[in-house]
């Protein structure tokens, strides 16, 4: 009787083994039609007029003095948070928000207790709609990756150009112009557009690698407070030229 029942359990364990495979082998990639996307994008940034705002302080303030030139602006991060949909198996539309923040310093030691502080910073919160289309996936097991190639328009909102320089105990041999602070801001619209690849697993999450480009231009920047034109050294307008071009990494979570 024993050896009957050591059959009958060695039997059973066989089959689960041979169903196990099976099992493993009809797993697939969930994809779900509602997503929140996150993610991040290291970006050139153009940045146009508000480059030559600092190279004239570069070339009529700082030079002249002997002091390092404070570098352009032309790249920086962009965070950002987006809802997606797929209206059809090949067609997602999607919105959201995001923030690209960049900067520039410098800081100088004349003398002893003596230092003066340079920087430029320009940050604007993009807000986008748009859709992608998605090409035939590939499968493999439970993966499946799917190339996608789309674009959208963006609104530049709430941005800011600050240009200042902060001199602490700095004599008339030692000082570049003093302390000030210039506030600058102007929303513009724009688009951007976008391909690359989404990879999908047997789970909630998916991972998205691509590249953006983004066209976001701002003429004529005005002083925050003044709502006057900004002017350069030279008497010239500044715009805020925000296009550029990054790569996407992101992670999205199906609900």
């Amino acid at each position: 009787m024993n050896r009957i029942r050591l059959a009958a359990l060695s039997a059973s364990v066989f089959a689960l083994a041979l169903t196990a495979p099976a099992r493993d082998a009809r797993a697939a990639a969930e994809v779900y039609n509602f997503n929140l996307a996150l993610s991040a994008v290291p970006s050139s940034v153009t940045s146009g007029g508000f480059n030559d705002v600092i190279d004239q302080h570069n070339r009529f303030i700082l030079e002249p003095r002997d002091y390092a030139s404070l570098d352009q602006i032309g790249f920086g991060w962009m965070f950002e948070a987006e809802l997606r949909y797929f209206v059809r198996q090949n067609v997602a539309i999607s919105a959201g928000v995001g923030q690209l923040k960049t900067q520039s310093k410098q800081e100088y030691l004349p003398l002893i207790n003596q230092s003066i502080d340079v920087r430029a910073e320009v940050i604007t919160v993009p807000v986008h709609v748009g859709a992608d289309y998605y090409f035939s996936p590939y499968n493999q097991g439970d993966f499946q990756a799917r190339a996608y190639l789309g674009g959208g328009v963006l609104s530049n909102v709430y941005s800011r150009a600050t240009f200042e320089q902060n001199e602490n105990n700095t004599d008339p041999l030692t000082t570049v112009g003093g302390s000030f602070v210039a506030r600058s801001t102007r929303d513009s619209p724009g688009y951007y557009i976008q391909t690359g690849v989404h990879m999908f697993f047997a789970s909630h999450w998916s991972v998205m690698i691509g590249l953006v480009y983004r066209s976001a231009k701002i003429e004529r920047l005005i002083d925050q407070e003044t709502r006057e034109p900004v002017r350069d050294l030279l008497g010239n307008t500044v715009d805020l030229d925000l296009s550029g071009g990054g790569v996407r990494l992101g992670v999205a979570r199906g609900f």
